[in-house]
């Protein structure tokens, strides 16, 4: 099977300020990403033959109404995609399938949330996967399932499983955190830049134990977008084009909320997706070749099951890793560098386009404060649903 590696190449990115944007609509927050791209890809809508617009929750009327309209991409082809939280990479996905299928030359990507003024609160339950076909808006909480309590399910598994009390696995998982919220400091456009401490997350008030406030990732609006070209076009917009070497995405058979055997202590939808994009980037031994990672830490236990799910630290081998500063700006192997979901944001259509931007912004030396030395591969990680069953997206770039 031919895989995508180095056929399409990004030449433009852009990302709104994530947080509490109550005095931007989800229109003002588009034109902003969008602004931004096509000024670092030094095009405008004129140039763009197609784009892709991912949203999940936030009430728009159609994506022809934001970009047909105030992007002014009349009778252009529009296509809106949703996926969970990974909504955002599909939809980055699908239009770098199509520039590399040679129908479309410049497309358009982009992830919107408007979560901030819509009144929900917390990640949403997975309702279509419980059945719950009509939920209304809004209630994002279900009798007996609530987000946090499904990744909570992974920490106590894990703590029993590799023989960790809990107060050692608890600081583990406080460890990662405080790494986070030091790179947030660090970006900018992040929604909380605050240092915290190890004590701090020990003693905030307990969501679904061992998980507490500290432990989950807050609720967020924003924006990203990105210009793809093929890749014999790349040069004609920037010297530093970074290209597409894997991208794939592994949907589970949601076994784990019916399979008594189910292991809680890993998410097998992301080793497959990881396994799949080491095949198709041609990496053997993911540690020593990524050179970093925005990963999917919409909880401190699901940023640990995914080091060892993404082999980047052995079976068990998480708090040896945590503790050696492995995934620490200057460590080993970076991991959200701007501070990952917990600190930049997790405004939910937008958050997998934010982690590209990310790596984006490192491989080309861009990243500020927070560059990592010898950036050259870097791998996204974005995850929808819950443990039990979920659809995870990995991609992979590089220069």
């Amino acid at each position: 099977m031919e895989g995508i590696k180095d056929k399409v190449a990004i030449v433009g990115m852009g990302c709104t300020k994530f947080g509490e944007n109550w005095n931007m609509s989800a229109g003002d927050m588009i034109i902003d990403a969008v602004s931004e791209a096509y000024e670092d890809a030094g095009i405008s809508s004129k140039d763009v033959q197609a784009a892709w617009i991912g949203s999940f929750w936030t009430n728009l009327p159609a994506p022809s109404m934001p970009l047909a309209t105030i992007l002014k991409m009349k009778y252009k082809p529009i296509t809106r995609i949703e996926n969970m939280c990974a909504t955002a990479s599909d939809a980055f996905r699908n239009a770098a399938y199509a520039v590399a299928s040679g129908v479309i030359d410049v497309a358009l990507v982009l992830g919107v949330e408007k979560l901030k003024d819509s009144g929900n609160s917390g990640l949403p339950t997975d309702d279509l996967a419980m059945g719950n076909v009509g939920t209304a808006p809004g209630t994002f909480r279900a009798r007996n399932f609530t987000a946090p309590g499904h990744f909570a399910m992974l920490a106590t598994s894990y703590f029993n499983k590799y023989g960790l009390s809990a107060e050692e696995g608890r600081t583990m998982l406080a460890k990662i955190m405080v790494k986070n919220h030091h790179n947030g400091t660090m970006s900018p456009k992040a929604h909380f830049r605050k240092e915290i401490t190890v004590e701090q997350v020990l003693k905030a008030p307990v969501i679904a134990w061992p998980l507490g406030l500290l432990d989950c990732c807050g609720v967020s609006d924003g924006c990203a977008a990105a210009v793809l070209v093929r890749k014999d076009m790349a040069k004609n917009f920037r010297p530093d084009p970074v290209y597409i070497k894997a991208m794939q995405i592994a949907v589970g058979p949601c076994e784990g909320y019916m399979n008594p055997k189910h292991d809680w202590t890993s998410v097998k939808e992301t080793y497959r997706a990881g396994q799949a994009a080491y095949e198709e980037a041609g990496i053997k031994n993911p540690r020593k070749e990524i050179s970093m990672a925005e990963v999917h830490d919409c909880f401190s236990i699901t940023e640990a099951a995914i080091y060892e799910d993404l082999q980047f630290s052995a079976r068990g081998g998480c708090k040896e890793d945590v503790d050696a500063g492995t995934f620490e700006l200057t460590g080993e192997l970076p991991v959200n560098m701007d501070g990952g979901l917990k600190c930049f944001g997790h405004p939910i259509g937008a958050t997998g386009l934010r982690m590209v931007y990310e790596v984006y912004k490192q491989i080309q030396g861009k990243a500020g404060p927070r560059q990592v030395k010898n950036a050259e591969l870097g791998l996204t990680h974005n995850l929808g649903g819950t443990p039990g069953g979920c659809t995870v997206s990995v991609i992979i770039v590089g220069p």
